[in-house]
């Protein structure tokens, strides 16, 4: 097993190179043991480097809803009446506590995601029409 950190761009290259020729390695083989070991060091490469950020409280709640067929009428037990789902999701109100709450444990987005701070919009500020969620 010739493995040595990752400190460069060309060294990350050649890393998913060896990756991708020992993904299917047998387990309990040398090459599955390098697999698991140049996996966690492409991964501790890519955090530092390519960092991924977390997404934005209602973006994330768009894209749940997208993903496990719920409508905004679906959103109401968690948020409120339709007009309150609506100020929510065009970003006029923010999420309360109990908002959070019902929608972490109905959605099964994290509480971390849906706490964090997101900019609402202000009357004159156009919608972003890309996120349409039915």
């Amino acid at each position: 097993m010739g493995i040595r950190p990752i400190h460069t761009e060309e060294d990350y290259r050649a890393a998913l190179a060896r990756l991708e020729n020992i993904w299917d390695a047998e387990p309990s083989t040398p090459e599955s043991d390098e697999l698991d070991v140049l996996a966690l060091l492409v991964e501790a490469y890519e955090e530092e480097h390519y960092p991924i950020d977390p997404p934005d409280p209602i973006d994330a709640i768009k894209f749940r809803m997208e993903q496990i067929g719920l409508t905004r009428r679906d959103l109401e037990q968690c948020i409120g009446s339709r007009a309150r789902v609506s100020e929510v999701l065009s970003r006029k109100r923010r999420l309360s506590l109990d908002m959070i709450r019902k929608l972490n444990e109905k959605l099964g987005i994290p509480a971390e995601i849906l706490i964090a701070e997101y900019p609402l919009r202000s009357e004159k500020t156009p919608p972003d029409n890309n996120q349409e969620v039915r």
